[in-house]
C-alpha cells in the first residue's frame, strides 16, 4: 500500500547502518560477500539511505544506493602542441544499486537522494548554494567527499539521473557513449600460439600496466577531435582499472551463480605485442549470457586476432555473444570487417557528472568501457 509523501526538507542522506542493509536482504544480499573485495576495502564502499533527520537509523527509510570510491585521472589540455596534457590523479565515484522500497515509490525520494548524493561525494566548494527548501545539507562523512567526478549506468533512461542535480532540476549525470559492438562467436577454433590466457589473479598485473598506459594515453590525447562530445574539451577524465575496479565486474557478474569461465580465464594478452590485451566479465541476466569486455587495447592490425581469441574464450564457456563498449573510430571499421555489429544501446547508459571547472558537457570521458 502506498504511503503519504513526507516533506523532503525533513529527510537527509545518511551512511547506512548494518541493520538497514540487512533489512533489505533480497536487494543487498550480495554485499556481505562482495564487501571483501579490494574495491570495497578501506571505506571505499558505502551504502547510503534517505531517511528522516530525526530517525536516521530507521529500517523504514525512503531510498538507498551505494557508492564506490575510485582513483581516476583528469587531464587538462596542453596550451602548446609540443607539450603533453597535464595529468593528475583524482578521487571519483561509481554509483550503483539505487533502490526505493515499493511502498515509497512515486514520491520523488530516489531523485532527491541522488541530488543529495552530490553533497557527500564532491567537494562542497565546487557545488552551488544548497537549496533552502531542502533544509540543511547532509553531514559530511568520513571516507567520502572530495570527488572530482562521478559515474553510473542507468537502466531507467537518461532523464532521471540528469535531472538530479546538486541544486535541483538539471545538472546531474549526463549520458555519454552508449555504443555497443556485438559479435556472434561462431564455431571457428584456432590454436593458442602467440597468446597467453590470464586468470583473475593474473589480471592484477595486467591492470597495473594498463593504468600506466592509460596515463600516457591521456597525456597525449589530441586537444580537439570531431569524435569528442565537444570538439575541444575542458578536461579528459577516466577511472583506472586497478584497486579492484575491473575485478568488481567479475565478482558482481558471477555472484549467486555457479558460472565460471572455461579454465578460469578472464583475460588474454599477446606474447609478441605487450600493447595487445583484453579482460572481460559476463552478463548472465537476462539469458542468453554475453561476454562483456571490460578493457581492450589493440592496434588496427592486432585487433582481428584479439577479437578472435575473445570469441574463442566465450565459445569454450558456452557463451554465444561478445560485446565491447565504445570502440575507438579506427577499430570500429575493423570490427565491421570481422563481423561486428555496432549500435546505440537503450540500456546500461553510461552517465557522468563533473565537479571541476566548467560544466559536465565540456568534459570528455576517456576509456568509457564496461
Amino acid at each position: 500500500m502506498a504511503e503519504p509523501k513526507v516533506d523532503l526538507a525533513s529527510l537527509s542522506l545518511f551512511r547506512a547502518t548494518p541493520a538497514q542493509t540487512e533489512d533489505q536482504t533480497d536487494y543487498f544480499a550480495r554485499d556481505a560477500a562482495m564487501e571483501l573485495g579490494e574495491y570495497a576495502k578501506d571505506g571505499k564502499w558505502i551504502t547510503w539511505v534517505l531517511a528522516p533527520r530525526d530517525d536516521p537509523t530507521t529500517l523504514d527509510f525512503m531510498s538507498a544506493c551505494e557508492t564506490y570510491k575510485r582513483t581516476g585521472l583528469v587531464a587538462y589540455p596542453s596550451s602548446s602542441p609540443s607539450e603533453p596534457n597535464s595529468v593528475h590523479e583524482a578521487t571519483c565515484y561509481g554509483v550503483a544499486c539505487v533502490f526505493t522500497p515499493p511502498s515509497k515509490r512515486g514520491r520523488g525520494y530516489a531523485n532527491h537522494m541522488m541530488s543529495l548524493l552530490h553533497w557527500v561525494n564532491a567537494s562542497r566548494a565546487n557545488l552551488p548554494k544548497f537549496p533552502e527548501a531542502w533544509g540543511a545539507p547532509p553531514e559530511e562523512v568520513a571516507d567520502a567527499g572530495e570527488g572530482l567526478f562521478s559515474v553510473l549506468y542507468s537502466d531507467v533512461g537518461e532523464e532521471f539521473y540528469r535531472s538530479a542535480g546538486p541544486g535541483g532540476k538539471g545538472g546531474g549525470w549526463e549520458k555519454r557513449g552508449a555504443i555497443s559492438t556485438i559479435w556472434e562467436v561462431g564455431t571457428e577454433e584456432g590454436d593458442d600460439e602467440g597468446w597467453n590466457w590470464l586468470t583473475e589473479e593474473q589480471l592484477n598485473g595486467l591492470w597495473e600496466r594498463d593504468a600506466v598506459r592509460i596515463r600516457k594515453e591521456l597525456a597525449n590525447m589530441p586537444t580537439s577531435d570531431s569524435s569528442y562530445k565537444v570538439e575541444r574539451p575542458a578536461a579528459f577524465v577516466t577511472y583506472l582499472p586497478t584497486d579492484g575496479v575491473c575485478e568488481f565486474h567479475i565478482t558482481k557478474s558471477t555472484f549467486a551463480s555457479d558460472f565460471s569461465m572455461a579454465d578460469g580465464f578472464w583475460g588474454v594478452e599477446s606474447t609478441s605485442d605487450p600493447g595487445t590485451y583484453a579482460s572481460w566479465s559476463v552478463d548472465l541476466r537476462p539469458p542468453p549470457a554475453t561476454l562483456i569486455v571490460t578493457r581492450l587495447c589493440a592496434s588496427e592490425e592486432m585487433f582481428p586476432g584479439l577479437i578472435a581469441k575473445i570469441k574463442q574464450a566465450a565459445r569454450r564457456s558456452g557463451i554465444g555473444k561478445v560485446e565491447v563498449w565504445n570502440l575507438r573510430v579506427g577499430l570500429k571499421e575493423v570490427a565491421e570487417k570481422t563481423g561486428g555489429r555496432t549500435f546505440i544501446r537503450n540500456e546500461h547508459l553510461p552517465q557522468i557528472v563533473w565537479y571541476g571547472p566548467g560544466t559536465t558537457g565540456d568534459v570528455e570521458w576517456a576509456c568509457n568501457e564496461k
